[in-house]
């Protein structure tokens, strides 16, 4: 029997006008109503989770969210951190030197509340993706980042496709020996501390609410799904998912714009 639903926000929750179809949000209702856990798992920051779980409805109930690809876990009534994992100010300060040789990537460091550009000046891009989760990026030197009183989740290296393909293809080996990481858009090459990732995320929440990977119905639709997924008895592949997702998945369900998570939920919980 499922006990817990994790899901993925951008490509499984949300259509491609980032909202909820109505089909989903009726069948998560239903789903919690039976006491079944909902876990919105996704790479955002609180500031883009907010505002899509308010409207959830599920506000008053016990619930938990898993952001920041896994380097935090939040109790949903208030949002307060139930565990969490954070870069290090020489972390920082390692992610910093190696975006100087490439002019057209940008850092980014997520916070619990800002999100941070150690450069002078956010690229247009930059502020279309903070503009998705609700947020207006921030200049911040290196040294100003490594001296930050708040903690530092994970960290992004944005640039257009073609920029971020040359940085991977030269940087990602040497960093993925110090950190997690991931592609997880056309634009974005995501790190985070070593060894955390969404499934690291879920382990830690299903073991304190003492929930087998068994009773775990997961849904996802990109790479930084794909540990998920495998974690989960369950694994549903969104329609508009990758072919590596697809194949790793259990089974499969519609695409995001035609209420897949709903669907998913209705056939395999409801």
């Amino acid at each position: 029997m499922i006990k817990l639903i994790a899901i993925d926000m951008d490509g499984t929750l949300l259509n491609s006008k980032k909202e909820i179809p109505k089909q989903n949000q009726v069948a998560i209702q239903a789903a919690a109503e039976k006491g079944v856990k909902i876990v919105i798992c996704t790479g955002r920051a609180q500031s883009g989770v907010v505002p899509f779980y308010e409207k959830l409805g599920l506000s008053a109930k016990e619930e938990y969210a898993i952001l920041n690809n896994g380097c935090s876990i939040h109790q949903t009534s208030d949002w307060s951190l139930v565990d969490y994992a954070y870069l290090e100010a020489s972390d920082i300060a390692f992610l910093a030197d190696k975006v100087k040789a490439y002019l057209q990537v940008q850092l980014v460091l997520t916070e619990k509340e800002d999100f941070l550009v150690v450069d002078e000046e956010p690229s247009e891009l930059v502020r279309y993706d903070a503009s998705l989760v609700f947020a207006e990026p921030v200049s911040i030197s290196s040294q100003k980042a490594q001296q930050a009183d708040k903690l530092v989740f994970q960290a992004m290296f944005m640039g257009d496709p073609e920029a971020i393909d040359a940085f991977q293809a030269q940087e990602e080996a040497t960093l993925a020996e110090r950190f997690s990481v991931v592609r997880s858009q056309p634009y974005i090459f995501e790190v985070m501390p070593k060894g955390v990732t969404k499934a690291s995320g879920l382990k830690k929440l299903a073991e304190h609410l003492s929930i087998a990977p068994s009773e775990i119905m997961a849904l996802g639709d990109a790479g930084n799904d794909a540990e998920m997924l495998a974690y989960a008895g369950l694994s549903v592949a969104m329609g508009n998912a990758t072919p590596a997702i697809k194949a790793l998945a259990t089974v499969e369900t519609a695409d995001h714009d035609q209420a897949g998570v709903g669907l998913a939920i209705e056939k395999y919980v409801l």
